[in-house]
């Protein structure tokens, strides 16, 4: 099986030459281990889940460390965060030796703390997300773009399961106690009916019969873990009463159809959420392409206590960003453009690029100009746009 070329590959490439260290993280089964061992065909492999591993290095990570010739992969660097420490007093006994200390991590928050504290400067920290559009036209908003799911589609129902199964169970349970796992299924669903809604933290703490700062503590989880997309409201203020509450998505398309009961393109097609779900979809797309060039991940919406709202605006060079409207529908119209032309006005002079993003037709040529300064991109030519070198 031909293996897809990863968007990220030349920023490991870069990583590998100029770091003694590289951290790549991610949620579980993006297909972190795969890159990093065809990017170091010759490093050793070692899985830190493995019990009998974790007991070595519990008695004597000295000595374990000490068996290994670099280069390394250390997999699921969480499970034994100690060996930080030790790694990093060897890759100080040889600073010029670049690429010879390679880890995954599945859980950000706790690694990060971790890597912050041992490997500052030493260590180059990537992320690795699902496959895009722009890596596989195979991605798309059913079945998401999780590598197995994409390579396997038949399989996703249980293979989709069999996740949220083993996520509940090893990466949630590892970073707080979940008393009721029941329940926190229930959330799960619960959330996936509020996705591309404004967070309302009552409304998810209500129907559950558990606190507020339960569910904020859940939803802390699920972004830390790359679960969730949270989007905050624009921080500038246009001349507006700007609503402050965060949108919130599934990051993974695929993920969010399964927690919906939706199985088939068909019920995709007439399922409410289709809009909602095609709009979580774009803003995956938008955050892969920054973190595939090693950009921090920027994305905001925009609402105001007067009912106008665009959906998007994503910060560019040279203080500029662009406006983003999605439209789940395959037919565009100039109405659509109205919210980004009252948008404009309200920018007060600042460059901004307006834009509805939309669904293409099979058989239909593209609309490039909707209105006056605002374009229609399908969303295989705004996928191209975002991830085109110097983007």
């Amino acid at each position: 099986m031909r293996l897809i070329e990863r968007k990220i590959d030349p920023l490991l490439q870069s990583a590998l030459r100029r770091f003694p260290a590289v951290v790549m993280t991610g949620p579980r089964r993006a297909g972190k281990t795969t890159l990093l061992r065809m990017a170091a065909p010759k490093a050793r492999y070692v899985l830190l889940e493995d019990p009998d591993i974790q007991d070595r290095v519990q008695r004597d990570p000295r000595a374990f460390l000490e068996e290994l010739r670099p280069p390394v992969i250390f997999d699921e660097i969480q499970h034994t965060p100690q060996l930080l420490d030790y790694v990093r007093t060897l890759v100080d006994a040889h600073p010029r030796r670049m690429g010879q200390w390679l880890f995954t991590g599945s859980q950000e928050a706790p690694l990060m703390q971790g890597i912050t504290e041992s490997m500052a400067g030493r260590a180059a920290i990537l992320q690795l997300l699902p496959f895009s559009m722009a890596e596989t036209p195979k991605a798309g908003m059913l079945q998401g773009g999780f590598p197995e799911v994409v390579l396997r589609p038949r399989g996703r129902e249980l293979w989709y399961a069999s996740y949220l199964q083993t996520y509940i169970e090893r990466d949630v349970r590892s970073i707080t106690n979940v008393r009721d796992l029941a329940v926190f299924r229930r959330f799960l669903s619960l959330l996936a009916s509020r996705h591309g809604q404004m967070l309302n933290r009552v409304d998810l703490a209500a129907p559950l019969g558990v606190s507020v700062p339960t569910v904020s503590e859940w939803l802390r989880i699920l972004e830390v873990t790359n679960q969730v997309i949270l989007v905050p409201p624009y921080f500038e203020n246009f001349g507006k009463r700007l609503v402050k509450s965060p949108k919130v998505y599934w990051s993974d398309a695929g993920l969010a159809c399964h927690l919906l009961g939706i199985q088939s393109q068909a019920e995709l097609e007439r399922s409410p959420f289709l809009g909602p779900i095609f709009e979580g979809f774009v803003a995956s797309e938008i955050l892969k392409a920054q973190v595939n060039r090693g950009q921090r991940k920027e994305l905001y919406s925009f609402r105001d206590q007067q009912g106008l709202e665009v959906d998007f605006l994503v910060p560019r060079p040279n203080a500029r960003f662009w406006a983003v409207e999605v439209k789940a529908a395959k037919t565009v119209n100039s109405s659509m453009a109205g919210p980004l032309m009252k948008l404009s006005r309200a920018a007060d002079g600042r460059a901004i690029r307006r834009m509805v993003v939309h669904r293409k037709a099979r058989m239909q040529t593209e609309t490039s100009a909707l209105a006056p300064g605002i374009e229609a991109l399908s969303m295989e030519r705004f996928t191209a746009e975002i991830n085109a070198k110097g983007a």
